[in-house]
């Protein structure tokens, strides 16, 4: 027995801790429905491997084995994290180049005080506080790919979420 292939789009969401991401990519999930792949960096690294981000953690072999699982099994594959270029910038630019043009690329280019307040309202707030934030900051950490969209503190969560969708849809 078979399994035909569905062509798949591939939405990369980046950016600093507290920009937005995950709930963006949740919601896009819910959104999608049934058979939409969502990676998230947070649950690769810290859940189901319980590694640093480091150069050379093992999260990035398994982030880019399950990202690339997708493809052609699910229409939607999601991955969000940091991902800092510094680290993974050769990972997204090879899962760009895997998903052969229908990749979409999105980073939440957000001043450092929108991260901290957006970060206070998360249920998480009190595991790390602004003194972390502060340490893991990089800014302006887009890839520089072309097509990459910047999400700016001014567009709602509802905002970026109808664009992401049009721009699947479309």
């Amino acid at each position: 027995m078979s399994v035909s292939r569905v062509k798949t789009k591939l939405i990369i969401l980046r950016g600093n801790s507290g920009s937005g991401k995950t709930t963006i990519a949740k919601r896009l999930q819910d959104h999608f429905g049934r058979g939409t792949l969502l990676v998230s960096q947070d649950v690769v690294r810290r859940d189901m491997l319980m590694v640093q981000d480091r150069d050379g953690n093992l999260s990035t072999a398994l982030i880019r084995q399950i990202t690339e699982y997708g493809k052609g099994k699910c229409r939607v594959v999601i991955l969000e994290g940091i991902l800092v270029k510094e680290r993974y910038e050769s990972l997204l630019l090879d899962l760009i180049r895997f998903y052969e043009g229908e990749a979409l690329v999105y980073y939440f280019d957000l001043p450092f005080e929108e991260t901290l307040e957006r970060h206070n309202l998360r249920p998480q707030s009190g595991d790390f506080g602004e003194e972390s934030l502060r340490k893991w900051w990089t800014l302006k950490d887009d890839l520089g790919v072309p097509g990459e969209q910047l999400l700016t503190a001014e567009m709602s969560e509802q905002a970026i979420v109808e664009r992401i969708c049009k721009q699947v849809e479309g």
